[in-house]
């Protein structure tokens, strides 16, 4: 097993898709926490408006299906300590029962997180890192609406599972986080529908949706020193939902 070695500077976090969404969050929480936070993403609308709103967080645009783009951003690191593969997209109206729709879903959602997580392995690896990829609840149900969401998000979970393994011996930990109902710009179109929003909370036991910071708050104990023997785990915030 690899130790990290010793040292009094803040841990260096890279989140994919840091700029929006719950990976918004997670930067934010871990920027309040002491640690030097980069956040990437794709559209420069997003990245403009969150570089205004958190100037001491270091953004950058990432393409996360492009290995120039990955190697660009993590080329320019000297230290890495924690990757959050929160990177992912989702087509609607039918659009990923389409067989390009249905790459490019895995190719952001699966194969993203894995040209990221191979770019940032050594850095990694000589902090004794960690890895925390945003996997969904679909990692555990089928889709009929999603269906190339659903299987990303399958894949996410396997992936974590067989990276935790095969690079523990590097002392590299990589888990995942399960996101279920979650306010965010992805599904404001559910929890502003009254009737379609109860739908949803009739079955979650914690009866409420869930906000981004409830899936930081997870993220970041799964990079803390309590996490120190936890890898391979996917684990759900839901609220419940899964186990209803």
């Amino acid at each position: 097993m690899v130790q990290p070695e010793p040292s009094t500077n803040p841990p260096v976090v890279l989140i994919t898709g840091g700029t929006g969404g719950i990976g918004a969050t997670v930067a934010e929480a871990f920027a309040s926490a002491g640690a030097d936070v980069i956040a990437t993403g794709i559209d420069n609308d997003e990245l403009t408006a969150f570089g205004q709103s958190y100037p001491h967080i270091r953004c950058f645009k990432l393409d996360v299906t492009r290995d120039d783009s990955v190697a660009q951003v993590v080329h320019g690191l000297k230290r890495l300590s924690v990757l959050v593969n929160a990177a992912g997209i989702l087509l609607r109206e039918g659009k990923e029962y389409t067989l390009p729709a249905f790459d490019q879903v895995l190719d952001v959602n699966l194969s993203g997180v894995m040209r990221v997580s191979l770019a940032c392995r050594d850095l990694l690896a000589r902090e004794s890192g960690c890895i925390v990829n945003v996997a969904s609840m679909l990692s555990y149900f089928g889709s009929g609406f999603v269906p190339a969401y659903s299987a990303s998000k399958g894949g996410v979970a396997q992936l974590t599972r067989s990276l935790a393994i095969g690079w523990a011996p590097l002392g590299i930990r990589v888990n995942a986080v399960a996101p279920g109902w979650i306010r965010t710009p992805m599904t404001r179109a559910l929890y502003e529908d009254a009737s379609r929003s109860q739908v949803i909370l009739d079955r979650t036991p914690l009866g409420r949706w869930g906000e981004p910071r409830d899936v930081a708050g997870a993220v970041m104990f799964l990079c803390s020193p309590a996490a120190h023997f936890i890898t391979g785990v996917l684990l759900p915030i839901d609220g419940g939902y899964s186990v209803a």
